[in-house]
């Protein structure tokens, strides 16, 4: 009998280590910079990307952007949106090297039919993430987002809900890794920081968002009136938690949420950062392992990269946020140009309306046939919105869009 234990148990182990869901496998890129991904000791590059682009690429140029920056040493991609067009031209686009990217998906996204959707329904939540798992090509993603909490209400509603059971599910089943949560709150994130069920947190953490007071809304231009010196507390405990407990984070809205912190006049800060002090000052807090950036396409991704081989000067941002004010004096949407209010079920490009309608805000007020030529070229214009509201529901950042809709078609005649 003692003599079968060993074979065994050897037998055992082997099989225990074939079962084991494989790690990403990659040789560490010379140009690239890697950090852990807090406790799972996954070693990702200090860049990342979203999945935004590879709705607007057909399935050669998503190829050639996946192996353009899996050439660079970005390993890390966050892919939130259901649409099967992004989703399908991802999988091909990592086709024979999969297993050089770590993937983060949500679960509580599905498409039902005709566009994205944010759901807590279980089998909408199954479906969703089985879609997901089949257009990628895969087994499993190694870290599986709860999808957006962003208010203290609906997290506390989540706790022993069979949606967080669903999540746990998967995690036992090994189809994720590890558990993540996005969030834009800092008190929900620090909640679940300290809940002990998440290992990752993508947080929108940049200059700006960090100097709004919480509980104030950082998509509101209001919220910038009364502009902090310094960092909200509440952020300063999350990210002092984070780094203390090794909790990830994984950063969204490096750049503000459009690009907003790139243009002077379009920065809550009123000062124009470049890319590389955005990175600088994301990469800077301990807790942060990757920036997920929203690169449309190489030539911004190129630009992205650029932080890694960035001398000191250029990633001092110290000097630029020094110039800034606290009071913002033009109006804006509030929009963000995110398109997770899309698809209006009239055709309203909704994002391209709002961003034009900023550009007049921030233009005096006055429609320059630029902007009015920019309007003109639009399928559908605001003036044919039918008020049906699905826009403002899937929106996560409480956008009004129906008013901006009435203010668009006042400002620009139709």
């Amino acid at each position: 009998m003692k003599r079968l234990f060993i074979p065994v148990l050897l037998i055992c182990m082997i099989l225990s280590v074939f079962s084991c869901q494989k790690k990403p496998t990659f040789k560490e890129n010379p140009d690239m910079a890697y950090r852990t991904l807090g406790s799972t000791g996954i070693r990702v590059g200090e860049i990342g990307i979203g999945c935004g682009a590879f709705g607007k690429f057909d399935t050669a140029e998503a190829r050639k952007y996946m192996a353009y920056a899996l050439d660079h040493g970005v390993n890390y991609i966050d892919i939130y949106d259901a649409d099967p067009t992004v989703r399908s031209n991802i999988g091909y686009a990592l086709k024979g090297r999969r297993d050089e990217m770590v993937i983060q998906g949500h679960v509580g996204c599905w498409w039902n039919g005709t566009s994205y959707e944010r759901t807590r329904d279980v089998a909408q939540c199954e479906k969703g993430f089985n879609d997901l798992l089949e257009r990628l090509g895969t087994d499993h993603i190694e870290v599986g987002m709860i999808h957006i909490v962003d208010n203290m209400e609906e997290w506390n509603e989540l706790q022993g809900s069979p949606y967080l059971d669903y999540v746990k599910k998967l995690k036992k089943e090994g189809k994720i890794q590890h558990i993540g949560m996005s969030s834009h709150n800092a008190e929900v994130a620090l909640a679940a920081a300290k809940s002990g069920l998440v290992e990752v947190i993508m947080f929108s953490l940049n200059p700006a968002f960090d100097r709004v007071l919480s509980g104030n809304n950082p998509w509101d231009p209001k919220s910038f009136e009364n502009m902090l010196p310094g960092i909200d507390p509440v952020r300063v405990e999350l990210y002092d938690y984070c780094a203390q407990h090794n909790i990830a984070i994984t950063v969204m809205k490096v750049f503000g949420g459009g690009g907003k912190l790139l243009e002077a006049d379009k920065s809550p800060l009123k000062v124009a950062l470049t890319p590389v002090q955005c990175i600088a000052y994301v990469m800077a807090k301990p807790c942060v392992a990757v920036a997920i950036c929203g690169a449309d396409n190489i030539e911004e991704l190129e630009s992205d990269l650029h932080y890694l081989k960035a001398t000191d000067e250029e990633k001092d941002y110290n000097a630029a946020l020094s110039k800034q004010t606290a009071k913002t004096e033009n109006a804006s949407t509030g929009c963000t140009y995110c398109n997770h209010c899309a698809p209006c079920p009239v055709g309203i490009d909704i994002a391209a309306v709002n961003e034009l309608l900023d550009e007049v805000h921030q233009n005096g007020g006055v429609v320059s046939e630029e902007l009015a030529a920019k309007y003109k070229k639009l399928e559908h214009h605001a003036g044919d919105c039918v008020g049906c509201g699905q826009c403002e529901d899937r929106c996560p950042f409480g956008v009004p869009v129906r008013e901006k809709m009435d203010e668009a078609q006042a400002v620009f005649g139709y």
